[in-house]
């Protein structure tokens, strides 16, 4: 036996099936790397060998050795699947541990990114270390990713180093789940150019007794496919991770395509159905480590909404491929009888609502969906080819698309996670641990089992759009992420991401680590500070500035602009109130936000609704640039390197993210102002409301300036509204910024206007109000929830009405005032009649005193809060 003096031992006992097993062999496989890079030698032995600089015992909690640990550490071992804990002992040794194999898996990766990030003797990185027992916050933590594209999609999905590399940096960050999403980059099937895996059956398996082709692709090419789709779930079950395969379109017609590089060949309505069944099937028994289907079950399938038979035949090809596999629906436009034909196979059954619209919006639920969705034109739809297609979410569903719907029953019998659509940012960097750990928080509302977020660059080349030379659309090839890996550029928004799904309480110094292992110590903390403040811009104008909820209209990452002045400028906006204008743009939170027109209507009419006003919204992007600006100018004094390419990356995007928060928040104040001129006719508004719209261009112009390191054509889709760089967004804006100096000129204002009033003053900062509510988180169906606010000192001229609805996004709210219960409190009572639903319930109230008035619960300074309570109802058994 080779000594093991001055070596790391590694043990286990050779009866303890987790430590035995394949993602627990390969993930202590991955710590014997880390420790090799890094100088260190390991061994094989179960003998304590006192020589050893350090001996690691990996096992499962039922071990006896986890159990030691756990009685001379005092720590219990919760029962929750994929609990991780690390455990010193007294004899210097350090016990890995899991609740089960994923759980275990956690664990020895997290002695492996220690090592690896390690600033100094990565040793001391593992000892002495504290004891740590770790539980998720959410069942569900996923990954989607996304194939759209031939042309920049093609070379990783054939990659076998990116796929090994990937998911293990998905299991390091301790997501459990990836989602390959093939079909998704269309909605409706016109116009296709590119459609490679747009219809994906035939393009992985030739199912006997079809004659179906892709027309113009090669056996070969076929045949590699499928053994890469083999190839990466296997990997992925190496690691313990879940994997599901994404089949968004059932169509195999392209309607006024003549560009489409392939066309189906073989299917007639006669054969579709059960053409798809066996060829779903031939995949999943080609394929035995694809542990679940996602299907896109509404209309942008290309299936017509309703067509009950025709998902019944296609998920028998799933209930018969000769496992348990998982049957995830994605549910816009799905009511009963859809979830009822999921639910007749037998296999378990999730729907994966839309989290905030197609958008990554702030991580409290929306307080309400937007009026066009929740109670719109049902019949709205003027294309009859769409129409026929969307018959429900279109119509008396259309509440269903963009939220969690009504989905939320407690008696389902389905589980539900949220999908997080990559709608708001797809190329800038992002990495803000408070709106991370809101997601984690976030993710189980209602009961749900967690969210999966849309990779970075999703939608990259959609739609024919596709261009050589990497996803991450540089100008310059040396600022490209090592070895062309575009996720790699993104490695912090994966920890922050995965970590704080799991546990969104995690120590925030176990992710500034690799700020500092990337940056130096002396840096990590101002590019922990300016990336988490530049992070939170584009969040919170997505929450509160939402002039359309479809992702392949609304990109505020790289924004078109809605004119403030003349609807008659041309924009890509059509899902918004008409007429169709900066200000009256909808909130995609509007039971939490104002848009410009509501809140000039509440600041001329004197009636405030607590709301948050876009004047806040404007002050609070200030402050994130402001922050975010000193602490980028602390890391460039701090960092090692500032020419290294991953410090050249971050400068720039976080250069950008806030540019674009002053874009937005002065043109917010020129939208503000220039309502407040229309109200009033007063000039000094008008005035106002141009030398806020100069700011603004003045700050995309340095939006513009920063975006040069980016190629001059960045694609997300073929519409000019998809693709380009920021400097083609500038003739919009000054054509508008033109029509609003016209109406100056006309309106004969002159230079001696004198200056308005700040705007501030309409909406100043409030003090934070001494009041106190003690929700009732849970509550018996059909018991009455009594509800109260506790006033403190000085309170007492408070009033207050309490807003609730049961969580159906379909709903509005009812509103009672709270009676004076005693000077110090105010309260009412939710009848039983309406506590007596399958629903639970959401409320929040709005408090008043003379002008002033308040949402209770308000934002928090780090936004990421619930901005209201929630009471689960228990059933009577």
């Amino acid at each position: 036996m080779a000594s093991t003096s001055g070596a790391v031992i590694l043990t286990s006992d050779p009866s303890d099936a987790v430590a035995a097993s394949t993602p627990a062999r390969w993930a202590r496989a991955q710590l014997e790397d880390a420790l090799r890079v890094r100088g260190i030698r390991t061994a094989q032995d179960p003998r304590p060998a006192p020589s050893a600089p350090l001996r690691i015992v990996f096992c499962a909690f039922e071990s006896e050795s986890a159990r030691g640990a756990s009685a001379q550490s005092g720590l219990a071992m919760p029962e929750a699947a994929e609990t991780l804990a690390l455990v010193p002992l007294p004899d210097g040794s350090l016990v890995a541990a899991g609740r089960d194999i994923r759980g275990l898996v956690y664990a020895t990766l997290e002695l492996a990114d220690r090592v690896k990030t390690a600033v100094g003797d990565p040793l001391d990185a593992l000892r002495p270390i504290a004891p740590i027992v770790q539980q998720p916050a959410n069942p569900i933590r996923g990954i989607a990713r996304l194939f759209v594209s031939d042309v920049e999609d093609l070379p990783w999905f054939t990659d076998r180093d990116f796929w090994r590399a990937y998911l293990t940096e998905l299991m390091t960050q301790r997501f459990n789940r990836i989602h390959l999403a093939f079909g998704i980059g269309h909605d409706f099937l016109r116009n296709v150019i590119d459609a490679y895996f747009l219809f994906a059956y035939p393009f992985l398996v030739d199912v006997p007794g079809y004659h179906v082709r892709a027309r113009g692709l090669s056996e070969v090419d076929r045949e590699r496919n499928l053994e890469m789709l083999r190839f990466a779930s296997d990997e992925a079950a190496a690691r313990g991770l879940h994997f599901q395969l994404g089949i968004w379109t059932q169509a195999y017609e392209w309607v006024d395509s003549p560009r489409a590089n392939y066309v189906i060949d073989g299917l007639t309505p006669e054969n579709h159905a059960v053409y798809c069944r066996d060829a779903v099937c031939a995949v999943l028994q080609a394929c035995p480590s694809i542990a679940g289907v996602t299907f896109r079950v509404h209309g942008e399938s290309g299936v017509p909404e309703g067509n009950y038979d025709f998902w019944r035949e296609v998920f028998r090809g799933v209930s018969s491929c000769g496992r348990r596999v998982e049957l995830d629906l994605h549910p816009k436009g799905v009511g009963p009888e859809m979830i009822d034909v999921g639910l007749e196979t037998g296999l378990p059954v999730t729907l994966s609502p839309k989290f905030t619209a197609e958008h990554m919006g702030l991580p409290g639920h929306q307080v309400a969906i937007r009026e066009l969705e929740r109670s719109g034109d049902r019949n709205r739809e003027s294309d009859a080819f769409v129409a026929q297609l969307m018959n429900q979410s279109g119509a008396d569903l259309r509440y269903t698309r963009y939220g969690n719907a009504d989905f939320l029953r407690e008696d389902r019998r389905y589980g539900l996670f949220y999908r997080m659509w990559p709608g708001t940012q797809r190329l800038l960097l992002w990495g803000d641990a408070a709106l991370a750990a809101g997601y984690g928080r976030s993710g189980s509302f209602g009961g749900a089992l967690g969210i999966e977020f849309c990779e970075p660059l999703s939608f990259k080349g959609r739609r024919g759009s596709g261009l050589p030379g990497g996803r991450e659309a540089y100008a310059d090839d040396l600022l490209r992420a090592d070895g062309g890996a575009d996720w790699q550029k993104f490695r912090f928004t994966y920890r922050m991401l995965g970590r704080l799904l799991y546990d969104p309480d995690e120590d925030r110094a176990v992710l500034r680590r690799a700020f500092a292992a990337e940056f130096g110590a002396a840096a990590a903390e101002p590019v922990e500070v300016a990336l988490s403040n530049a992070s939170r811009i584009l969040p919170l104008v997505t929450s509160a500035y939402h002039p359309s909820a479809a992702n392949n209209r609304y990109w505020p990452e790289m924004y078109t602009n809605l004119p403030i002045v003349s609807e008659q400028r041309s924009h890509p906006y059509r899902d918004t109130p008409t007429p169709r204008r900066f200000g009256t743009a909808s909130p995609l939170d509007p039971g939490l936000f104002l848009g410009v027109q509501e809140f000039v209507h509440e600041v001329t009419q004197d009636r405030r609704s607590g709301r948050i006003s876009p004047v806040r919204v404007a002050r609070t992007l200030d402050g994130l640039t402001e922050n975010a600006a000193r602490a980028l100018d602390a890391a460039r004094g701090s960092v090692a390197d500032r020419n290294a390419a991953g410090f050249r990356r971050f400068e720039i995007d976080v250069s950008i993210l806030t540019g674009l928060g002053t874009f937005f928040a002065a043109k917010l104040r020129a939208g503000v102002a220039y309502a407040l001129w229309q109200a009033t006719n007063d000039l000094a508004r008008l005035r106002q409301a141009l030398e806020q719209y100069h700011a603004a261009r003045a700050a995309w112009l340095r939006v513009i300036e920063h975006g040069r390191a980016y190629r001059t054509d960045v694609t997300v889709g073929g519409e000019p509204w998809l693709r380009g760089n920021w400097s083609d967004r500038l003739d919009a804006i000054d054509a508008d910024l033109a029509d609003m100096q016209a109406v100056w000129d006309q309106a004969q204002g002159t230079p001696d206007v004198p200056a308005a009033s700040p705007l501030d003053d309409l909406d100043p900062a409030r003090h934070s109000l001494a009041i106190y509510h003690v929700p009732s988180t849970r509550i018996m169906r059909g018991e009455p929830l009594e509800v109260a606010l506790v006033l403190g000192s000085g309170m007492d001229q408070i009033e207050a009405m309490v807003h609730y609805r049961h969580v159906n996004q379909a709903e509005s709210y009812r509103v009672e005032p709270l009676r004076r219960i005693s000077p110090e409190c105010l309260g009412t009572t939710i009848p039983a009649d309406y506590t007596d639903s399958p629903f639970p319930l959401q409320y929040f109230f709005v408090a008043h005193r003379g002008a002033e008035t308040w949402h209770l619960p308000d934002l928090d300074a780090d936004l990421a809060n619930q901005p209201y309570w929630l009471t689960r109802t228990v059933h009577q058994p």
